[in-house]
């Protein structure tokens, strides 16, 4: 540029418009995220402080009550044991959920006639609808007439029929099977996904070096897949935890309340025994509690890229 001569000036028309096309790629977003999940958010955080009854839809009367709603769910002695449920029902299925579809990742890392159509395949219960797949189980787990205990006597493992959604001593073990078989999916694929960017010639590097098959998935395999690992968790768990439709399908968080979880409790004081109030308040503490595994884990993701 000659000298003497200034850059010219940016036309301050061009860079509105600019800004405002910027805008109009988060507008949308933003206002998705406020209406959908903020709002919802924000009123159910003032419901759990309301004395919120069925009289309330219509004249929109609801008393603050203070800490009320949250100091009666607290002190009910059936938070401790919906709590646990909740920890018991998570734990298990994250690792049937985990264990299982690693084990088939690692299976289809393999490539042999029909793999693709069987990864298709066992991708189905993850695509049905989570009622289609309860209902699919309360049939067979049925006492009577189940497939499953008919299987089971056949083959001479059990004398008499296992009573899986009416017994306080298996339904939990009903629940967590369905919620299993529901999951494998979404690891396999993930943890699949996660395998293939591997590279091979690592794996051909460790075995001229003569490590075996264990020795590999232990110093190869599982470092390098730790990332996706954490994502698989995490996202497992965010799921697991407010899981609703398969308990309420199968055991209507029953019998005796022995697969009763934070969120069927939550449904049940709301819209059963119409506490309004009382079921927001258990709704913001399962919110709570998903929050912190959730910072959690992102502080985890930090400290791990912080140390690479």
């Amino acid at each position: 540029m000659p000298a003497g001569r200034h850059a010219p000036l940016a036309d301050p028309r061009t860079s509105k418009r600019q800004t405002l096309a910027r805008l109009g790629f988060y507008v949308p977003a933003v206002l998705y995220l406020a209406v959908f999940f903020g709002y919802p958010l924000a009123a159910n955080v003032v419901m759990s402080f309301q004395d919120y009854t069925v009289t309330s839809f219509y004249d929109g009367g609801a008393p603050f009550n203070g800490l009320a709603n949250y100091a009666a769910v607290l002190g009910d002695e059936l938070f401790s044991t919906t709590l646990w449920n909740t920890v018991v029902f998570t734990v298990a299925s994250l690792a049937f959920q985990f264990a299982i579809g690693l084990g088939l990742a690692l299976f289809f890392r393999r490539h042999f006639p029909l793999s693709g159509v069987l990864r298709a395949l066992l991708l189905l219960p993850w695509l049905l609808p989570l009622l289609v797949s309860g209902t699919v189980f309360r049939w067979l787990l049925d006492q009577d007439y189940g497939v499953v205990n008919h299987l089971l006597l056949n083959l001479g493992l059990i004398d008499d029929p296992v009573p899986w959604l009416v017994s306080p001593d298996h339904a939990m073990a009903a629940v967590v099977i369905a919620n299993v078989w529901i999951g494998i999916p979404f690891n396999m694929v993930i943890l699949y996904g996660g395998l293939t960017s591997i590279s091979p010639q690592l794996y051909e590097a460790a075995a001229l070096d003569g490590a075996g098959a264990w020795q590999r998935f232990r110093h190869l395999t599982w470092p390098l897949l730790r990332p996706v690992t954490s994502v698989v968790l995490m996202l497992g768990l965010v799921y697991t935890i407010k899981a609703f439709d398969v308990v309420m399908v199968l055991t209507q968080a029953g019998p005796a309340d022995a697969t009763q979880l934070l969120s069927t409790w939550s449904y049940q004081l709301s819209f059963t025994q119409l506490h309004f109030g009382q079921g927001a308040a258990v709704g913001n503490v399962l919110i709570v509690i998903a929050m912190l595994f959730a910072l959690v884990y992102l502080r985890a993701v930090r400290r791990e890229q912080a140390g690479r």
